[in-house]
């Protein structure tokens, strides 16, 4: 989906085609989601187009629809840049900026089920269920010690297969599971976050350091701006702030 102009500028380190492509994950929909006609909106979608503008080119959205296919596009060179959680084992082949937002993950549970605290989720027998290749999914692969994960396809899809399946705990974005909790009735979501997520943008690594240094620099004008902290009030995103400066 092109969304700037449909000929290609000239090229910068950013968008050696000539055209920003930036892949979209629907699957994160604090971020990101489909808007009455279809189209992708959301707050990487209006950065997306805040940094095309900042280069001088048009702007090509590839939209997917989980957070695993969103690092794939950038790795692959199928894109110039992408909006992730950063975590160690995403940057092989990913050149991450500085975080410009910080989200909370969380457990949601059934109203009657015994954990009361995150403290009480790694127990032997506990199923968690986690979006494959979330940035849960990989920080719970590293730290869970006793529980087991089961992954649902994508983000979205946590808590229907949680319900289906009879898992005892469902991790994802604090804000959203407290959503579903209350419309759904019957859930609850544990007292605090068992992490606290990066959210970050990113290149291909082979695009080099000037690549880099622009894509950081817009991230910290986006943040000391104001811009991050406007596009979240636009798009009533809630459980999720601005993160500081880079040290």
């Amino acid at each position: 989906m092109t969304t700037a102009a449909d000929n290609a500028s000239a090229p910068t380190p950013l968008a050696p085609t000539g055209t920003l492509r930036a892949v979209i994950n629907l699957g994160n929909a604090m971020l990101a989601r489909r808007g009455p006609e279809g189209q992708p909106t959301g707050v990487s979608v209006d950065l997306a187009h805040a940094l095309a503008q900042q280069l001088g080119v048009p702007l090509a959205l590839h939209v997917v629809n989980t957070a695993a296919e969103s690092v794939a596009a950038v790795r692959q060179g199928l894109a110039d840049v992408g909006f992730f959680a950063i975590d160690p084992k995403r940057s092989d082949g990913v050149a991450f900026s500085a975080p410009y937002l910080l989200i909370e993950g969380s457990y949601l549970v059934r109203a009657d089920a015994p954990q009361q605290s995150n403290d009480d989720v790694d127990r032997p027998g506990t199923r968690v269920v986690v979006g494959q290749g979330s940035a849960y999914d990989l920080y719970l692969s590293r730290t869970l010690q006793h529980a087991t994960l089961e992954r649902a396809p994508s983000t979205p899809a946590v808590v229907e297969q949680f319900l289906a399946s009879g898992a005892d705990v469902a991790a994802g974005i604090r804000q959203p599971l407290l959503a579903e909790a209350q419309r759904r009735g019957g859930l609850r979501v544990l007292p605090g976050r068992f992490m606290v997520i990066e959210q970050a943008m990113g290149c291909p690594a082979a695009y080099g350091d000037e690549a880099r240094a622009i894509l950081a620099a817009f991230v910290e004008h986006a943040k000391a701006s104001g811009l991050v902290g406007q596009l979240l009030a636009r798009h009533g995103v809630e459980g999720a702030s601005v993160a500081p400066a880079a040290g």
